[in-house]
């Protein structure tokens, strides 16, 4: 399987999506579109994911290789590949898919709670997961749903944590690839996010230290990227 990476920040790593793709012994490659807008084909593609980032969708003046990364990714989905935003990504995927991304009322920063809304379907099922998780968040933007899409997540900051498209793409709100670096790695370079005050962000030492929802989360990314692995066969 072929998986292509967008990541936005220098000190972004893939974290569990990096152990699996090991495990698992795919092909993947990486590129910063603000550095590199030499985009592979679609077509060539098996699964593209669509990493985090610092900057808002919506600030394509302020970062104008925005336009470019988004027309590559409404590409991909034309070819009908299968798609995983997090985050940032998630947000695009929403804006592509023709819903809004603005700011939330609350930054979400540390582990929270998100509940599941998945409901069997005939037709379709997604992962079978618990109805309520503690998951990582980091972030102070937020997505209407687009039209055509499911619900599969909420949570008390906010309703909108995940979305589905068809059956091959997939928005999540929240951060299931983070490992202890991952985490760390945020702590030291976007530290100035908890300073402000809210209920939903959480402190250093809340945030550190949680071998198991680190773990927990390791689970929920293998399990995601195993649905992926197994609809991309059936193709």
């Amino acid at each position: 399987m072929k998986i292509h990476c967008l990541v936005h920040l220098d000190f972004e790593t893939l974290g569990n999506i990096r152990d699996w793709i090991f495990e698992k012994e795919h092909s993947f490659s990486v590129i910063m579109p603000s550095e590199n807008q030499i985009y592979p084909e679609p077509g060539d593609i098996d699964l593209l994911i669509i990493m985090g980032g610092l900057m808002s969708v919506y600030q394509e003046d302020e970062y104008p290789w925005l336009k470019k990364e988004k027309e590559f990714v409404k590409s991909v989905m034309d070819c009908g590949k299968a798609v995983y935003g997090v985050c940032f990504g998630a947000q695009m995927l929403s804006e592509i898919l023709g819903g809004k991304v603005s700011r939330n009322q609350d930054r979400e920063i540390g582990w929270h709670k998100v509940r599941s809304l998945d409901e069997p379907d005939t037709d379709f099922q997604f992962i079978n997961v618990q109805k309520e998780m503690t998951v990582f968040q980091w972030h102070g933007d937020t997505f209407t749903l687009p039209p055509g899409c499911r619900r599969l997540f909420e949570s008390e900051a906010c309703p909108e944590q995940g979305f589905i498209y068809g059956n091959n793409v997939l928005a999540l709100q929240f951060h299931p690839e983070v490992d202890a670096g991952c985490v760390e790695s945020l702590l030291e370079n976007c530290s100035s996010d908890l300073a402000e005050k809210s209920r939903y962000v959480s402190s250093e030492n809340e945030i550190r230290g949680r071998d198991d929802l680190i773990k927990a989360s390791a689970d929920l990314m293998f399990l995601i990227l195993d649905w992926f692995e197994e609809n991309i066969e059936k193709t």
